[in-house]
């Protein structure tokens, strides 16, 4: 083949990328996106996966950079091709996970001449990425800049100004696409990536928390040694999101949700300032319980990055990180203690309420797969019902890594997101907890899934339709059969057969077997409200019985 431009440029990117530590391409087949393609895979430091489905691509994309904090790079064709990518960038945006989108797309002589496959792509994405770049048709006219492009294209993704996210690489093609590449550009003899980022460390000052009862909220990003650290000296519980990893510690509160509902216990205990770190919760009732709360109860809201995570709008202030506070503070033991015991007879009470169930049911079954699974074991769950029911149900000093698209809160491409995440480390076993219709939406994304290399139980909690929605005021407010038909949206696909179609089969318990596996778990939409309204009545007759 003939050496040409475009190849030595694209060979360049994914040589500097490399450096900087990138291991994944997630490639969708296409022409236009043949140079940079063959690049990837011409370089045995790069991992690379195919997917069919753009959609599917990108999400597995997104898996990979949220397991690992490394960016991968996610490769498509021009036209609609490239906007398949915005679910994901929009969640990886978000959820400030770092993601390089590289779109294809025509030459400028292309454009505005009904050429096929060609759309206006600069841009495409808008406000939701980090930085978007058009280096425009590659001819040797400045190599010499190719190598700080491909390092800032990096940087830009995992340390720009507003955190991690995505990035939008659009590249310009033009025949022939084959060819190979020339010398490079020399790197930094060392090895090093052309551009680093640096993170520096913010600091804040302690706001006055000593002496005062207060709260600290934990959710997904919240620095673990610090948050906790913070808690232990003041003698602070924590309402601990499963997904902050702070649940070990001994002062954290898993059933804060349960709780909070308790509204005669809850009166008694109001506190003199909250410290909220990390993204929110997904659960309403501890949102609705930080709106109601005094106006001078001071709320503080903890994020690094300068955004404002803060949707009940009731933070005093913004801190860059979690306040620095040096002394033990033993006045506020007896604050702990109550808001402890409250945790033991809830966690009590779910126990017991749980065990004269029979059969399966949705909080049973993450409650044993909490605990019964190695510590080792990645948890991804879907939006919707699972992320709520782990948040509510999970066993409550779980030290598992715990996933879940969380950014926009959607349930398109969880199950692409979830084998991402299973090939961000191939050796560890990952357990993903998705709702029927969240499956079959993403379904799309099991073509390959079974000649994949990783460790991935698929565990699908199927009742049948569209679960959540039994929770929500529609359920009552509308006509039964409207309600069916425009939300709980019933099926008859027989999942484990459709899990077959693709070589995917079904096992009895999660971690059983190798590879991609399916555990399937029928229960009822009816049956699953009952039990919730059970367990929190539970929970209340166990936390007003301790007369504290």
């Amino acid at each position: 083949m003939t050496v040409t431009p475009q190849a030595t440029f694209v060979a360049t990117l994914v040589d500097e990328w490399a450096r900087a530590g990138v291991t994944d391409a997630v490639v969708a087949p296409g022409s236009r996106s043949t140079p940079l393609a063959l690049a990837l895979a011409r370089d045995d430091r790069i991992r690379v996966h195919v997917h069919l489905d753009e959609r599917a691509a990108g999400f597995f994309a997104l898996g990979i950079g949220l397991a690992s904090g490394r960016p991968a790079v996610v490769l498509t064709t021009s036209g609609t091709a490239a906007v398949e990518l915005h679910p994901a960038m929009v969640e990886a945006s978000q959820a400030r996970v770092p993601m390089i989108a590289c779109t294809a797309d025509r030459p400028p002589e292309l454009h505005h001449v009904a050429a096929p496959q060609t759309v206006e792509q600069a841009n495409l994405y808008g406000n939701v990425v980090r930085w978007f770049v058009e280096p425009g048709v590659a001819d040797g006219s400045e190599p010499s800049a190719w190598r700080s492009l491909a390092a800032r294209i990096v940087v830009e993704a995992v340390a720009g100004p507003a955190g991690p996210g995505p990035v939008h690489v659009n590249l310009a093609f033009r025949d022939p696409l084959v060819g190979d590449a020339g010398e490079l550009p020399a790197g930094r003899s060392d090895g090093r990536p052309w551009h680093d980022a640096t993170s520096r460390g913010a600091t804040a000052d302690d706001p006055g928390l000593a002496g005062r009862r207060g709260i600290v909220v934990a959710g997904w990003g919240a620095p673990v040694a610090e948050t906790v650290e913070l808690a232990q000296r003041l003698h602070w519980p924590v309402f601990a999101d499963p997904r902050s990893r702070c649940r070990a510690t001994t002062n954290s509160i898993a059933a804060f949700d349960s709780i909070l509902r308790v509204d005669e216990w809850v009166r008694s205990h109001v506190p003199e300032a909250v410290v909220r770190i990390g993204a929110p919760p997904a659960s309403k009732v501890l949102s609705q319980w930080l709106a109601s709360l005094p106006d001078g109860v001071d709320q503080y809201v903890v994020d690094p990055h300068g955004g404002w995570p803060d949707p009940e709008r009731r933070a005093t202030a913004r801190l860059a990180a979690v306040p620095s506070v040096e002394v033990q503070d033993w006045s506020r033991a007896i604050w702990l203690a109550h808001w402890m015991t409250a945790e033991d007879a809830a966690q009590h009470a779910i126990d017991a309420a749980l065990s004269r169930c029979g059969g399966a049911t949705e909080p049973g079954t993450i409650r044993a797969l909490t605990r019964e699974l190695s510590p080792e074991t990645v948890l991804f769950v879907s939006s919707s019902m699972p992320v709520r029911d782990i948040e509510w149900f999970g066993s409550p000093r779980s030290t598992h890594l715990v996933l879940a698209n969380r950014g926009a809160n959607g349930i398109d491409g969880v199950v692409a997101t979830a084998l991402g995440v299973a090939a961000a480390d191939p050796a560890t076993p990952v357990v993903a907890i998705v709702g029927d219709l969240a499956f079959l939406y993403d379904s799309s994304a099991l073509l390959w899934a079974a000649r994949r290399d990783v460790d991935l139980t698929i565990v699908v909690l199927d009742n049948a339709g569209g679960g959540i929605f039994s929770f929500l005021p529609q359920r009552d407010a509308v006509y039964a059969p409207t309600f069916e038909q425009l939300f709980t949206t019933p099926h008859d696909v027989d999942i484990p057969a459709l899990a077959a179609v693709h070589g995917i089969p079904s096992v009895d318990r999660a971690g059983e077997g190798t590879g991609v596996r399916l555990v399937h778990v029928r229960t009822d939409r009816d049956s699953n409200v009952r039990l919730h309204a059970l367990l929190n009545d539970a929970v209340a007759e166990a936390v007003m019985a301790t007369g504290l």
